[in-house]
């Protein structure tokens, strides 16, 4: 299989035709010396006779280039560009490569021997007659050069089309000061860098640091075969943008990377909110990289959309004009362009070759871990390993790169090479749930939580859930017959206080996984369509992390809606599938919480695996709340369990009083009391706007 791969990308390669000239085959000295006998041509003619006034502009045949540039080849038969040593040099491979007319090239000869040579300022400033210009101008090339043209000035002619010369200012154009741009010169002399206004914007990419598992070679594959295609077209400007979507930055960049090291293509990245958005900026950016295709070698310029950062999560204009820009840069190139992006992105102008990046198979997965953790792992990492596989959707790259750090602090934490992992891959996957939900920390356990029997079972049947996962979905096969029905779905419900939320962090920190908290009134749009947006920027961001995903308010968007009466409810019932489809194959466990039970519809209950209902506690689980809501550290007094547990009130509200009576004792400086307990139940009413019963307080004094 291997070697039928390796055939395979061999035949890609071959059958790729490079779009950019290489850099000069000839040694840097071979190229210099051809550089230096060149300049010294032109300076031998700025030293021969010159009347500026008699062979002008009007001495100069600018009517026809063509014809120019065809009499300049005949009378100059011996000219150093014909000498075969100089066919591979810089120069000459600049002069093919921008189509340089002789009088083109002699202007930029001259303008790069004013760099070279410190004799050429005071030769220039003589044939000018002119001390002062002690510069080359286009009224010297035209009176010094045989064979002169006007259009070799125009903006659309090569040497300011692409900007190897730069045009200074004067009041008149002729007369303006010429000099070669930085980046062409470096190039003539063969010391290589990238173009400086390019170099912060764009990143050259390198081979992939690890092996791709199989299916992902095999898209690469697949991505060099149409970019080798697509380079059959460059010449008649057939191109197409290719199109690489998928959750995994890092995994996307590999296979591009992979792709362009099997066609021999130097392939940069550039992040795609630095487009150039403006006209003027966008048109100064593609000479630049067309003409960098050239000068460096460049075959392939990646646009990478970052749509796992917060700001690219946010549907403003801001973000929509960004990704536009983006787009119309890939239009407009004439070269090679991949987009790398989560989703396919609308092309108006240019067809597009689109390719979905599919998550690694978890054997691939498995075989990865295996390998970045080392040979040491024991029977019990084994065991681990399908956890960890099974928890965490990562990429190749992801997965190296957080091995390479759990080896060395495993010694250091004094746990097992695979529980350093599994907390590192959380610390990892918490990047892309920034500015989409809020992450809660969780230190609950199940002792703390004071529920009747039926609804702890109902907890740890979840909890049983998770955890099987691996066994139930992958060894015995269930995820095989595919991923709808196979989430772990939940709702919550119960009055507010109840211990809803509490319960979510109990299973969060027996799972060993991340909670965050999403509030759905605040994901729910007017707008059509956008709701669905939102949820989905949600899931997609926590797929990878399998983390718990409290949706807070399910009133704000379930309800008995089956009914309907306009568009306004089909939509609400589309929001309300598009929610329960992603719950129901998310590989994480997703919990919707809710005060009011009754105002949702049995249909979508249905559809939940498990539904929770959290009673209002009575006296005897007062009492045992009460008996847990004090940490161990904090000196009490006199406390009455009995009659503490008549406050009729629920879990989240003991919490509140408990913790306001500790304040009161603290600023008193003695233990916490029955009368500090008193007066933050006063508090506690008063903010639930509720009176204090004095049934309730009888025998506190």
């Amino acid at each position: 299989m291997q070697r039928a791969r390796k055939s395979r990308s061999n035949s890609i390669r071959a059958s790729a035709k490079p779009t950019s000239r290489a850099i000069a085959s000839n040694s840097i000295e071979t190229n210099q010396e051809y550089l230096a006998r060149a300049v010294a041509e032109v300076k031998g003619l700025l030293r021969g006779p010159a009347d500026l006034s008699d062979n002008g502009i009007l001495g100069a045949d600018f009517a026809d280039p063509a014809a120019a540039s065809s009499r300049a080849s005949a009378s100059s038969p011996t000219a150093e560009r014909d000498q075969p040593d100089g066919a591979g040099s810089a120069l000459e491979l600049l002069c093919r490569a921008f189509r340089l007319s002789p009088f083109e090239r002699r202007i930029l000869l001259l303008c790069a021997g004013i760099e070279l040579d410190s004799s050429f300022a005071p030769l220039c400033a003589a044939a000018q007659g002119n001390p002062a210009h002690s510069y080359p101008t286009f009224s010297l090339a035209l009176a010094a050069f045989p064979d002169a043209h006007w259009s070799a000035i125009v903006p659309s002619a090569p040497l300011r089309h692409w900007r190897l010369i730069e045009v200074g200012t004067a009041p008149v154009l002729t007369a303006a000061p010429l000099r070669i741009d930085e980046r062409v010169m470096h190039y003539l002399l063969e010391a290589q860098h990238t173009d400086e206004r390019l170099a912060g914007i764009i990143e050259q990419l390198a081979p992939p640091s690890h092996r791709l598992g199989r299916s992902h070679a095999a898209l690469a594959e697949q991505v060099a075969l149409a970019l080798a295609e697509i380079q059959r077209g460059v010449e008649v400007q057939e191109l197409r943008v290719v199109q690489l979507c998928g959750a995994d930055p890092a995994e996307r960049r590999s296979i591009i990377a992979a792709a362009a090291s099997i066609l021999q293509l130097r392939a940069a990245a550039m992040p795609a909110d630095l487009a150039p958005a403006g006209a003027a900026e966008l048109d100064s950016f593609v000479r630049l990289w067309e003409r960098e295709v050239v000068l460096g070698g460049f075959g392939l310029l990646v646009l990478e959309f970052d749509d796992d950062s917060p700001d690219a999560t946010a549907v403003n204009e801001e973000s929509r004009s960004r990704a536009r820009a983006a787009i119309r840069l890939a239009e407009r190139l004439n070269a090679i362009v991949i987009i790398s992006s989560r989703e396919r992105r609308r092309l108006s102008h240019r067809a597009s070759v689109v390719f979905d990046l599919r998550a690694s198979h978890a054997s691939e997965q498995r075989a990865a871990w295996a390998t970045a953790l080392g040979d040491g792992l024991g029977s019990a990492d084994e065991a681990a390993l399908d956890s960890l596989t099974a928890q965490f959707n990562l990429g190749l790259p992801a997965i190296n790169s957080i091995a390479a750090r759990a080896r060395p602090q495993t010694a250091v934490a004094g746990q097992a090479v695979s529980a350093v992992a599994w907390d590192l891959c959380r610390l990892h996957l918490r990047a892309r749930m920034e500015g989409l939900a809020q992450w809660i920390e969780t230190t609950a356990t199940w002792d703390e939580l004071v529920l009747p029997q039926a609804q702890l079972r109902q907890l740890q049947q979840i909890a049983a859930h998770a955890h099987q996962r691996p066994t139930v979905h992958d060894r015995w096969g269930f995820a095989a017959k595919g991923t709808r029905g196979l989430g772990l779905s939940a709702l919550f419900a119960g009055p507010s206080g109840t211990g809803k939320t509490m319960a979510a962090e109990v299973l969060a920190n027996d799972l060993r996984l991340d909670l965050y908290s999403i509030d759905l009134s605040q994901l729910v749009s007017k707008y059509i369509g956008e709701t669905e947006k939102n949820l989905r920027r949600v899931f997609d961001a926590a797929e990878a992390s399998g983390a718990i995903l409290l949706f807070d308010e399910a009133d704000a968007l379930f309800g008995k809606r089956t009914e309907v009466k306009d568009s306004h409810d089909r939509y609400a019932n589309i929001e309300v599938s598009y929610l329960l489809q992603r719950m129901e194959a998310y590989r994480g466990l997703a919990i919707l919480t809710t005060n009011r039970r009754s105002s949702l519809d049995p249909a979508f209950l249905r559809r939940l695996r498990f539904v929770v209902q959290f009673p209002f506690p009575d006296a005897a689980h007062r009492a045992e709340i009460w008996r847990h809501i004090f940490p161990s550290a904090t000196p009490t007094h006199g406390l009455n369990l009995t009659l503490l547990s008549k406050l009729n009130v629920a879990g989240g509200n003991i919490r509140n009083i408990a913790l306001n009576a500790a304040f009161l004792a603290a600023h008193a400086g003695g233990p916490v009391r029955m009368d500090h307990l008193l007066a933050a139940a006063r508090m506690e009413y008063e903010k639930l706007e509720r009176t204090l019963p004095e049934s309730e307080i009888a025998g506190w004094k």
